[in-house]
Parts: structure tokens; sequence; C-alpha cells
């Protein structure tokens, strides 16, 4: 390979990197702030307050019906909650990808969600989506996969 090329593969690997780099959280000074809503909503996760992260989305969604990261949140605060709404959970997470078919959680959470009502074939389209989404593989993929071998196992 010549110096030329290289340098030309250098540059399109970092030029296809750089987004992806940047969306994971690894960007520099030119990233766009994170969205307090979002950043409020992990907060609640984190402290497993299912109620509070999906009042704080369902408002937030009341103001801004086309964010795809709203209807995500939402419909995962509403999933791990008690006693969850799946047809409100599916409503979500179905509005998410309408908005954005390349939603990455969306996707791997939507699949979860059809573990949940013991759909294994939604389940791996779900993870055949996300096989074709990350093309250098990504967490996602990763642990939807790993949801569905664990649930496969247990259905042995």
């Amino acid at each position: 390979m010549t110096k030329t090329m290289a340098h030309v593969l250098i540059a399109v690997l970092a030029a296809i990197t750089a987004p992806a780099w940047s969306a994971a959280g690894g960007g520099g000074a030119d990233r766009a702030p994170e969205d307090p809503v979002v950043v409020s909503a992990r907060t609640a996760f984190e402290k497993k307050d299912w109620v509070a992260a999906a009042g704080m989305l369902k408002d937030a969604l009341a103001r801004n019906p086309q964010n795809a990261d709203y209807h995500n949140l939402y419909a995962y605060a509403t999933r791990k909650g008690a006693n969850p709404d799946m047809n409100l959970v599916f409503k979500h997470y179905n509005e998410a990808l309408r908005i954005d078919p390349k939603h990455l959680n969306a996707h791997e959470y939507i699949g979860e969600a059809y573990l949940m009502i013991n759909n294994l074939a939604k389940a791996k389209e779900h993870l055949a989506a996300l096989d074709r989404l990350c093309f250098f593989g990504c967490e996602e993929y990763d642990d939807l996969k790993k949801a569905v071998a664990a649930y496969e196992k247990q259905k042995r």
C-alpha cells in the first residue's frame, strides 16, 4: 500500500468514526450539550424512580412530541415500572422508530420488550436491524444479543 493510499484510508476511517465517537460521548469542544430532560431522566433511572422519570418524560413529550429520545425513554421508564402497560410501551418505542428509524436504543429496548411478552421473532427482527445499523458493532446490539441468548436458554 502506498503512503498516499494509507493516508486516504486513515482519513476515511476518521471521517466515519468521528460522528460515532462524538455521539458516544467521546467528542470534543464542539459537542452539543446534553438535553436536560434526558439528563434528568437518566438520574431518575439510576435511582430506579420509574414513576418520576415517566412523569417528566410525558411532560417533555407534550412540549416536543417529535423527539425520538423522549419517546424511547418514556417507553423505557414505563416498561421498567411496576405493572407496565405494554401497549403504551410499544406505542412509544414504535413512535421513536418512526421518527428515527436508526435509533439504536429504541431498537434494543423494543427488542427487550418483545422478549417480555414472549415474542422472540420480533426481538430477533430488531437484533437484525441493529446488526445492519452497527457496522462495526455496538453496545446496543451486544446487549440485545445477550438478552435474546438468555431468553432462549431459559426457554429450553
